[in-house]
């Protein structure tokens, strides 16, 4: 009985010390979108990239290298280096710019010609790179590439030329 009581405290004691260590943070894939596309003068687009953190943990996001595609056309490349640190279930924005091709530009005039209620099909897809955030993790050093694909529409925004949401 005693050796039994004696083997009861020994495992007690040794999942209260492993419960008293760090809880490991889930990663999940983070979430990419356009939240805004400006036409610049020289004809070139500027998206403004919405990177929203689905983790646990804040994530240290350092490039996008991607495709957009607009309606059924051809895709042009996306690919921007920044330096975003995202706290956990939060969202940031990078801008980059792209230069469409002139099957985009044609599309993107019709639906600006059918004014705010005429809308654009886009999708991004690619791969986001990024680390976990020391802060959070100190001993989790090694860089993630996450998947990303998501589709949406743009619309023109009322009031404010050459600028889609």
């Amino acid at each position: 009985m005693k050796r039994l009581l004696r083997c009861l405290v020994l495992v007690a004691l040794a999942a209260a010390l492993v419960a008293c260590g760090a809880p490991r943070k889930s990663v999940f894939p983070p979430t990419l979108s356009v939240q805004q596309m400006q036409v610049l003068p020289n004809g070139a687009w500027r998206l403004t990239v919405r990177i929203q953190n689905n983790s646990y943990g804040g994530m240290d996001f350092k490039a996008i290298d991607g495709t957009l595609q607009v309606a059924d056309g051809i895709p042009v490349r996306l690919h921007a280096a920044f330096d975003l640190d995202i706290p956990a279930f939060a969202g940031d924005v990078t801008t980059l710019d792209v230069l469409p091709t002139p099957a985009m530009g044609n599309a993107l005039a019709a639906v600006a010609a059918k004014g705010s209620a005429g809308s654009l099909a886009y999708a991004v897809s690619g791969t986001v790179h990024c680390l976990p955030d020391l802060a959070d993790r100190p001993d989790d050093k090694n860089p993630r590439d996450f998947p990303f694909q998501h589709r949406d529409y743009l619309s023109p925004v009322p009031g404010i030329a050459h600028t889609f949401r």
